[in-house]
């Protein structure tokens, strides 16, 4: 039988976010229950949610203190299991992200672990001795400077590859393997319907050979996982692997090797970065790079023993319209395209919050607006190294993380009606325009393209099972078909704001959806700026 979340399409919440139930400006686990009518109506079949466990937030949830409580900022564990139950009534599931990398440095486990050397937690974490009175080595945190920091108590360094307040695991130590395998299955007790696996390539890490992705044990955990706690259950689970190759992404998702149900792959993230650079050293984007990655992970990856997520943004990555396509004159249309070669290739479909009305980047002018802490840590780093604030501020607009963390639209009303308080991040000012309330208004909405999309994946096997085959254009222009069998469908689109030429010898049978209007002929094809479609060909 075909899983379930082949055919489903996922929602991301960023519950800080989303939806505030109780006036303090910080979105709520009331607020999502509240608007699980309106995810139904998308048409969703889970809700990736993003952390609500207790948590200082250094790094908005992303620091764990206790994985069985929740923060409450979010509410209780009564809110969290009225959310499950409701959510299930709308036949949606709750997918948790699980972070165990790392805890936050207000985890039990790693205040007990300071105390001293021979403490029963200590191995719970990574500690090493200086090395000629510095670092162990040269490792860099992702967050900017060293990834060790010393403990006064001990003398010795713990690692942490994210904040130093985020310290790393020690997977190594059996004991804390069995404790975070217990603290699953508590989680899997309430009836939810998987885990998104936070930065789990790093899970396997040697520090002192400076291996921090795909370690040597990262397979052999994974599959021990599997079997202490979600195999053989109805669960969907999906791992953040930000250095997943197509053959790695086989081995994490291959159901004969019993680890995971797909991978996130982030490929495509580097392609408007300086080469060897880091993700702030921008550079254009080529679109025929573009799409020569979404080709690959479409034609090498054999979808009958690997599965792959499709997504185009998330928490961590900026709105696709401001940052590839055009979000002032055509924002309709490129967002309509980002949809529809997306969500009829092969993988299972995520949606980000305010993605399916077209949210874009709200550009900020000052590092006082800025929330985000890899792009404050950034900012304050290449300040001290000469770097001109302006140039600074333009790389957080374009690639900071803010961008897809400010509130949802919900309506025109004051703070989006995300709020009766005062949010936690701005509003964009653009949600007198862009908000649900207008979106659910109008037939030709982008939202109403999401929920054809959805509905097509849900009602037509082909847009699951169906082969994937290129055809050839120049590099503005994405051309393919799906084949089933005797049916065939052909996604068309020009990713450029230039009108592109192209000429098919296939017949229209009919149209499916488009972001103009519905294809006659394919021998001679003008496509406008952004036009994209899909139609059954005879």
């Amino acid at each position: 039988m075909t899983p379930w979340w082949k055919s489903a399409v996922v929602y991301q919440v960023y519950p800080k976010s989303f939806q505030d139930s109780n006036g303090d400006g910080i979105g709520d686990l009331k607020g999502i229950t509240s608007r699980l009518d309106y995810l139904e109506k998308l048409g969703i079949d889970a809700i990736w949610l993003s952390p609500v466990y207790q948590s200082p937030g250094v790094d908005n949830g992303y620091d764990i203190s206790d994985y069985q409580a929740i923060d409450p900022q979010y509410g209780t564990m009564e809110d969290m299991e009225e959310l499950i139950a409701k959510a299930k009534e709308h036949h949606i599931r709750i997918v948790m992200d699980l972070v165990v990398n790392h805890t936050s440095d207000q985890h039990k486990w790693f205040i007990e672990a300071k105390k001293s050397k021979d403490n029963p937690y200590r191995d719970y974490y990574v500690w090493r001795d200086p090395v000629d009175g510095h670092e162990p080595n040269d490792l860099e945190s992702t967050f900017s400077g060293s990834a060790w920091k010393y403990d006064e108590t001990t003398g010795q360094y713990y690692l942490h590859l994210f904040a130093d307040a985020q310290p790393d695991l020690n997977w190594e130590n059996a004991d804390l393997r069995q404790k975070i395998y217990d603290m699953m299955n508590f989680w899997i007790d309430k009836g939810i319907g998987g885990f998104r696996m936070d930065v789990i390539d790093l899970i396997g890490k040697k520090p002192d050979q400076k291996i921090t992705n795909n370690g040597p044990m990262l397979h052999p955990y994974l599959q021990e996982m599997n079997r202490a706690t979600f195999g053989g259950k109805d669960l969907m689970t999906v791992g953040e692997t930000w250095g997943a190759t197509i053959p790695i992404a086989k081995e994490y998702s291959d159901p004969d090797r019993d680890e995971l149900s797909m991978v996130f792959q982030f490929e495509n993230q580097g392609l408007d970065q300086q080469a060897g650079k880091s993700k702030w050293d921008l550079r254009k984007l080529d679109l025929g790079e573009l799409k020569q990655v979404l080709v690959k992970w479409q034609t090498e990856l054999d979808f009958n023993h690997a599965w792959n997520s499709l997504f185009w943004e998330n928490h961590d990555i900026p709105r696709v319209i401001s940052r590839w396509g055009n979000d002032q004159e055509y924002r309709v249309q490129s967002a309509k395209l980002f949809a529809i070669v997306l969500h009829l290739m092969h993988g299972t479909p995520y949606v980000y919050n305010g993605e399916e009305i077209g949210m874009t980047n709200y550009p900020v002018s000052d590092i006082s607006e800025v929330s985000d802490i890899e792009s404050l840590n950034m900012y304050h780093e290449r300040i001290a190294q000469g770097y001109d604030p302006k140039e600074l501020i333009k790389a957080i607009n374009t690639k900071g993380r803010d961008n897809a963390r400010t509130p949802m639209q919900w309506t025109a009303g004051k703070e989006a009606d995300f709020t009766t308080g005062t949010p936690w991040l701005h509003v964009n000012p653009n949600h007198d325009k862009i908000n649900v309330e207008a979106a659910l208004a109008d037939p030709d909405s982008i939202f109403y393209t999401y929920q054809k999309l959805i509905k097509l994946r849900h009602e037509h096997d082909i847009v699951v099972n169906g082969a994937f085959e290129l055809i050839p254009s120049q590099d503005e222009v994405l051309a393919y078909y799906r084949i089933l069998g005797d049916e065939k469908w052909l996604v068309v689109a020009n990713f450029s704001d230039q009108e592109q030429s192209l000429s098919l010898a296939d017949e229209i049978d009919s149209a499916l959806v488009y972001n103009y209007q519905a294809p006659r002929d394919l021998s001679a094809l003008t496509l406008k700026p952004y036009e994209a479609f899909a139609v059954i060909v005879k």
